[in-house]
C-alpha cells in the first residue's frame, strides 16, 4: 500500500529528537559517517507493516546535506527544500552522496529520493547498498525548475544493522539537486486475490444486483471495480460483496467481471465472467419514427429529417443507424427530429434508418430506411475503394507483419496462438504456434507481430503475447517455412482480461515500438516506472532504446489501451487508443508526453497532458489498428463497425475532417495494414471474438485499393 493510504499518527519533532528509543522501536536507527543534525528526521509516520518487510514500520527522513559528499556540496540557493539545505552535485561522472541507516532485521525497504532537476537533461544515478549497485542508471528526469521537487522511489533489500546507501551520478551532467532520502517500508506490490465467481440477482429491465466472492489482500481490499467487457460500469467499497447496477437497457445481455483493488492501486486478475440478461420492460417502447427524408447531400454528409416518435413517458434520444452500427445520436428533451450527419465517405451509397429510445431504455422498431449517395470525392491522398474478400476461414486475425518480398505477410490468430503466412493472392500456410501463449478470455492472447527490417540477414520475427505471468515481447526466427526458436526480450508487462495493448511497429530509427494497456489498473498509466499504459521503445535485443526520455523503456505514457501504431512520411508516430465510456482517441505521439489517462479521456484542459488530434464517441469507433497511405491515417473500428479515414494536414501536426467507410457492412474491424510498395490496404474482421459472437472461422481479410 502507498503510505498515503495508511493510517497516520503524527509525532512531534521533539519526540523524535528525544533519543533513539522512538526510532529503535520503529526498527530504524539514525546513523552515518556524518552525524545527523537535529533536523535530520522531520517526521516519523506509523504505517501498517507489510508482511516480510523487516526493516521498519515507519518512514525516516535523512537530509542530504548531512550525508557524506563526494564531488558535491551543500547549498541553499534554491527554495522548497527541507532541513537546512540540499546537495548540489558537481557536473561530473562519479559525483555521489552516501547515507547510512540501520535496520533491526534484514528485509525490504523503499528508498525515496527527493530531488530537483532543471533543464532538459536526465541525470541518472546508480543506487548502491553496501557497495553493490542494486539499481543501475535510475532516471532522475527534469522537473519544471530548480525550485520544483519530485521523488524517485527505489525498492531495495537492507541487511540487519548498518547499511550504506550511495547515489552516484553516471553521466557527465552529474546528479540532480538532492534534498533528502526517505527510508520506509517497502511499497505494497502484492495484488489482491481474484474475486470469487460473480452471480446476478434481483434482475429487472434496467438493473440487477451483482454479487461475488470476497478477495483477500496482504494489507486489505479497498474497492471492487465492476466491468462489462473492458468498460468500467461501477465501483463498490472493499467491504462489499454485492452492488446494484442501474441504468441498464432492457432485454440486454451484459458480460460482467469483478476486479479487486487495494490502497496501493494494485488490481487483482478479473474474476470469471458471468452473462446476465435484463428482463424485458413492461413499459411500452416508443413508436417507430417516421421514415426519414434526406436533403443537402454533400461529399461527406447529409441532412436527415424524420417523423417524431411518441412514448408514454417521453423520447430521450434518436439513433441514426446503418444496419446495427450507430452513425449519430441525437439527444434532448425531447430530441430534435432532424440532424446533420457528417463524416460519411464520399461518392458512396448509404442506407440509414432511425430508432427512438425512451427514459426506460427501450428502443423502438426502426423507421423506414432512406438511401442516398454522397457527392463526388475531392479528397487529397486518395480514397479507399470497395473491399475484396480474398482470404476467409479466420478466427480473430490480430497482427500483420509484412515480409520483405512485399507480397506476403505473417498473420497471427489471437486465440489459437497460431501464425500463418498469407500471400496477396490469398494462399494461407501455417508456419507455427507461439509457445507459452495463453488467453485471458478477453483481449489477451497472441497479439502483434512485426518482421525485422533486416529479416533476409537474420530471419528475426517479433511478437507480443500474453503468458502465465503477464504480457511478453519475444523474438523468434522464421526460415521461410517454419517459425522456431523463442527468446523473451521483455516481460513484466502486467496483464488482465482486457487492456493488454499489443501492437508492434519498427520506427524509421530502427527501434521496436510496442503498445501496452493499463491492465485494468488505471493508476499504472501515470507511473513512468511501470511498463503498462505506455508506448515502449526498445532495441532488437530487448534493452531500453538509447535516448528514451526517462532512461527506461517508456517512450510516452498516460495511455489506457493503445492498439494502433503507424509512422507517417515525416517519421512521426501516430497511435489509436480505446476510451472507456466517452471518447476514443487518435494521438500524435511525442517522446516523454503524457496522454492523460485516467485524468483525461479525449480532449481536456489539464496542464501537462497532451490532447488527441481527433476523438470519437466510443460507439462510433473503439479503434484497434491503424495504417498510413499517402499522408492519410486509416483506422479500423470494432464497436463502430467501420473504417475511418483521417487526412493529415500536409506536414503540420493537424488532421482534417474524419470520414467513415463500410459502416455496418462487415462487422467488427480489427487491423488495417498498408501493403508495402502499393497504395493498398489489408483489413481484417474480428467478429469471432467474444464481443462479436460469430462462429470460429467466420472472420475475413479484405484487400482495398486506394484510388
Amino acid at each position: 500500500m502507498a503510505a498515503g493510504a495508511r493510517p497516520r499518527h503524527a509525532r512531534t519533532a521533539a519526540a523524535v529528537r528525544a533519543g533513539g528509543a522512538v526510532l529503535a522501536a520503529a526498527g530504524l536507527v539514525l546513523g552515518g559517517l556524518a552525524a545527523p543534525s537535529a533536523t535530520a528526521v522531520t517526521a516519523v509516520t506509523a504505517v501498517t507493516a507489510v508482511t516480510g518487510s523487516a526493516p521498519s514500520a515507519a518512514s525516516t527522513d535523512y537530509q542530504a546535506e548531512d550525508a557524506v559528499l563526494a564531488q558535491a556540496k551543500a547549498a541553499t540557493n534554491h527554495s522548497g527544500y527541507t532541513g537546512t539545505g540540499f546537495v548540489d552535485y558537481t557536473n561530473t561522472t562519479g559525483s555521489a552522496v552516501e547515507f547510512t541507516v540501520s535496520a533491526t532485521a534484514a528485509g525490504s525497504a523503499a528508498l525515496a529520493f527527493r530531488y530537483a532537476n532543471a533543464g532538459a537533461a536526465n541525470r541518472p544515478m546508480d543506487i548502491a547498498v553496501n557497495g553493490k549497485v542494486v539499481a543501475a542508471a535510475v532516471t532522475f528526469p527534469p522537473t519544471a525548475d530548480w525550485d520544483t521537487w519530485a521523488e524517485k522511489t527505489v525498492g531495495v533489500d537492507l541487511a540487519a544493522g548498518a547499511n550504506r546507501i550511495r547515489a552516484t551520478a553516471t553521466t557527465a551532467d552529474g546528479g540532480p539537486n538532492l534534498d533528502r532520502l526517505r527510508v520506509g517500508a517497502a511499497a505494497d506490490t502484492t495484488p489482491p486475490s481474484r474475486p470469487g465467481a460473480p452471480s446476478c440477482s434481483a434482475v429487472g429491465p434496467n438493473g440487477l444486483t451483482l454479487g461475488w466472492g470476497a478477495a483477500t489482500d496482504n494489507v486489505g481490499v479497498t474497492a471492487y471495480d465492476l466491468y462489462e467487457h473492458g468498460n468500467k460500469l461501477a465501483e463498490a467499497p472493499g467491504t462489499a460483496t454485492s452492488q446494484q447496477l442501474t441504468g441498464l437497457s432492457p432485454a440486454t445481455t451484459y458480460n460482467l467481471t469483478v476486479i479487486a483493488r487495494d490502497g496501493a492501486g494494485n488490481a487483482s486478475p478479473a474474476s470469471v465472467a458471468v452473462d446476465c440478461t435484463t428482463t424485458a420492460s413492461t413499459d411500452p417502447p416508443p413508436s417507430p419514427p417516421g421514415t426519414p427524408t434526406v436533403s443537402a447531400v454533400t461529399a461527406t454528409g447529409a441532412t436527415l429529417t424524420w417523423g417524431a416518435a411518441t412514448d408514454d413517458k417521453g423520447v430521450v434520444a434518436y439513433e441514426i443507424r446503418s444496419g446495427s452500427a450507430v452513425v449519430k445520436t441525437v439527444t434532448g428533451t425531447p430530441p430534435a427530429a432532424t440532424a446533420v450527419v457528417t463524416g460519411l465517405a464520399c461518392d458512396a451509397p448509404f442506407t440509414l434508418s432511425v430508432v427512438a429510445r425512451d427514459t426506460a431504455g427501450n428502443y423502438s422498431a426502426p423507421s423506414g430506411a432512406v438511401s442516398f449517395t454522397t457527392g463526388a470525392c475531392q479528397a487529397d491522398g486518395g480514397v479507399p475503394g470497395s473491399p475484396t474478400s480474398f482470404s476467409t476461414g479466420w478466427t480473430v486475425p490480430w497482427g500483420i507483419g509484412w515480409l520483405p518480398d512485399g507480397s506476403s505477410a505473417l498473420v497471427t490468430e489471437r486465440d489459437s496462438f497460431k501464425v500463418f503466412r498469407l500471400t496477396t493472392g490469398g494462399t494461407r500456410t501455417a508456419v507455427g504456434t507461439v509457445p507459452n501463449a495463453v488467453t485471458t478470455d478477453g483481449e489477451g492472447g497472441l497479439l502483434g507481430i512485426v518482421v525485422d527490417p533486416h529479416w533476409s540477414a537474420n530471419h528475426y520475427v517479433y511478437l507480443m503475447h500474453t503468458a502465465a505471468e503477464g504480457n511478453r515481447i519475444v523474438r523468434m526466427t522464421y526460415d521461410g517455412s517454419t517459425l522456431g526458436g523463442y527468446k523473451v526480450l521483455l516481460q513484466g508487462i502486467r496483464k488482465n482480461r482486457y487492456h493488454n495493448g499489443g501492437r508492434l511497429a519498427f520506427g524509421p530509427d530502427g527501434y521496436l515500438y510496442a503498445s501496452t494497456g493499463d491492465a485494468q489498473t488505471s493508476s499504472l498509466a501515470q507511473d513512468r516506472n511501470s511498463l503498462n499504459g505506455k508506448i515502449l521503445r526498445l532495441t532488437t535485443d530487448g534493452k531500453a532504446a538509447p535516448g528514451n526520455p526517462f532512461g527506461n523503456y517508456v517512450y510516452s505514457y498516460g495511455h489506457r489501451n493503445p492498439q494502433g501504431l503507424a509512422f507517417d512520411r515525416n517519421g512521426r508516430l501516430w497511435e489509436a487508443e480505446f476510451g472507456d465510456s466517452k471518447r476514443d482517441e487518435l494521438n500524435l505521439v511525442k517522446p516523454g508526453a503524457n496522454y492523460g489517462w485516467p485524468t483525461c479521456e479525449g480532449p481536456c484542459s489539464v496542464a501537462g497532458m497532451t490532447n488527441p488530434k481527433a476523438s470519437w464517441p466510443v460507439d462510433e469507433a473503439s479503434p484497434s489498428g491503424i495504417a498510413i497511405v499517402r499522408n492519410v491515417v486509416y483506422m479500423a473500428a470494432l464497436r463502430g463497425e467501420r473504417m475511418w479515414r483521417i487526412p493529415i494536414d500536409g506536414n503540420t501536426e493537424n488532421v482534417g475532417t474524419p470520414t467513415s467507410y463500410y459502416v455496418g457492412a462487415y462487422g467488427r474491424l480489427r487491423t488495417v495494414s498498408k501493403v508495402p510498395g502499393a497504395d493498398r490496404l489489408w483489413l481484417t474482421t474480428t467478429n469471432a471474438d467474444n464481443k462479436g459472437g460469430a462462429a470460429d472461422g467466420a472472420d475475413r481479410i479484405f484487400s482495398i485499393s486506394i484510388g
